[in-house]
């Protein structure tokens, strides 16, 4: 199977359905183990990209977090928030079909506090110069959320079974 071509059509189904023009489909072992369109629009879920969708898909199937193993298609370079939970779930390896740059003529997603060309840079920047306001307020209780975590884990850091370089 084309697995390139499964995820452009499912992005063109997507489209003629009134959604958006995005998909992604994950394959593990020569076959599809979870495939999504981009659900944002029919959803009003800011979150319900299609890389996030078929991740959730996949390692619900898989029962694990990680995708060692598999190779996702997604049809467009992931945004920051896809391309952030790629890196946690660790695919051997991530297969995009076209670039921002190349797309930008027919399809732009300006928001308020980036736009298609500095969309990356954003997140690059330390956290007190990023147009989305933020803020720091430190609580010593917060650190001991992740201290109890620590207890619980008979004194592991690490999560347990996470792929490591």
């Amino acid at each position: 199977m084309d697995f390139a071509q499964r995820t452009i059509d499912l992005a063109r189904q997507n489209v003629a359905e009134g959604g958006r023009p995005f998909a992604t489909v994950i394959v593990k072992d020569g076959e599809i183990l979870a495939e999504s369109p981009n659900l944002v629009a029919q959803t009003s879920d800011p979150t319900a990209h299609a890389e996030i969708l078929a991740i959730r898909a996949a390692c619900t199937q898989l029962g694990t977090e990680h995708l060692t193993g598999a190779t996702v298609y997604v049809l467009a370079h992931p945004c920051p928030m896809c391309l952030g939970s790629l890196y946690y779930c660790s695919p051997d390896e991530v297969v995009f079909l076209t670039t921002r740059d190349a797309y930008e003529p027919h399809y732009v997603d300006d928001r308020k506090y980036f736009e298609l060309n500095t969309f990356y840079d954003e997140i690059g920047k330390p956290w007190q110069e990023r147009r989305l306001p933020m803020r720091h307020e430190p609580r010593d209780a917060a650190v001991d959320v992740y201290r109890l975590w620590q207890e619980k884990n008979g004194g592991e850091r690490r999560v347990t079974g996470a792929p490591t370089a």
